[in-house]
């Protein structure tokens, strides 16, 4: 049992060393490809971890002015260019580096938190919450860029265990949103979500209202059934994302979910 305040801070690890793994058999070429995520190659998805763990540790930005930003779609998109186009000169191997010097060090930071510490009143990308609130939403940002990277060179893995089912339980609470509201499901509607061996979970419309339910799937309107992998890249509206999405029921309300799904800024 691990003696870690928080299991964020042992699933960030257990990520952390899954993307070491995977990335230190990389050949130059590998590191060069494009991924899902607009604009942004292999290299530059780890780029994008480096950048945040960086200044979570003090770390000033780089003073750097992106070259393009026509790939980007707001201010977050922007602001997380400066760190991804300041290392893109440098060879994987050195961005792997650096990655592993970043994380020991964000390690030891994170080590070192106390309950009042986790407890603190922060801004999160998804609004005011806590600095618990922000690891599991960094969890989560880790895990979908490693799954972005692995749809990339075609190396699935991390598909369960702690981490995949933190990542994907912070994504979920967002579902009721898409169903009820983005993909309008009607008053009455059911509908079950399976994703992989992480997450089940029913959405009821009761009232106008889509909530998350303890009601049986088995009489859904829809079912949707997905890995956890192409659910992140759904919510995250990847290009990549792929369409092998089962849906069994409501075909149209099915896919006019999947069509929804991409919410992440």
């Amino acid at each position: 049992m691990s003696s870690r305040i928080s299991p964020s801070i042992d699933n960030l690890d257990t990520t952390w060393r899954s993307i070491d793994s995977l990335c230190a058999t990389f050949t130059e070429a590998e590191w060069k490809r494009p991924t899902g995520c607009p604009g942004w190659t292999v290299q530059d998805n780890l780029s994008h971890l480096i950048d945040y763990e960086a200044r979570a540790v003090g770390r000033p930005g780089p003073d750097h002015t992106p070259a393009d930003l026509s790939h980007t779609k707001n201010a977050i998109g922007e602001s997380n260019e400066v760190g991804v186009d300041f290392r893109r000169a440098r060879s994987g191997a050195e961005v792997l580096d650096e990655f592993r010097e970043v994380t020991a060090a964000r390690l030891a930071q994170l080590d070192a938190l106390t309950s009042d510490d986790l407890a603190q009143e922060v801004v999160t990308p998804a609004g005011p919450g806590t600095a618990a609130d922000m690891l599991r939403l960094r969890v989560m940002d880790t895990w979908s860029h490693e799954q972005d990277i692995r749809r990339a060179v075609g190396r699935p893995g991390h598909l369960d265990g702690p981490a995949a089912t933190e990542a994907v339980n912070y994504l979920t609470q967002f579902l009721p949103l898409i169903v009820g509201k983005r993909a309008a499901a009607p008053e009455g509607a059911v509908v079950a979500f399976n994703i992989g061996d992480v997450h089940r979970s029913v959405i009821e419309v009761v009232n106008a209202r889509a909530a998350i339910t303890g009601r049986d799937a088995g009489d859904a309107t829809v079912s949707l059934t997905m890995s956890p992998s192409t659910f992140a890249a759904l919510a995250g509206g990847r290009s990549d994302a792929p369409d092998d999405t089962v849906i069994a029921g409501d075909d149209a309300l099915g896919k006019a979910i999947v069509t929804h799904l991409g919410f992440l800024p």
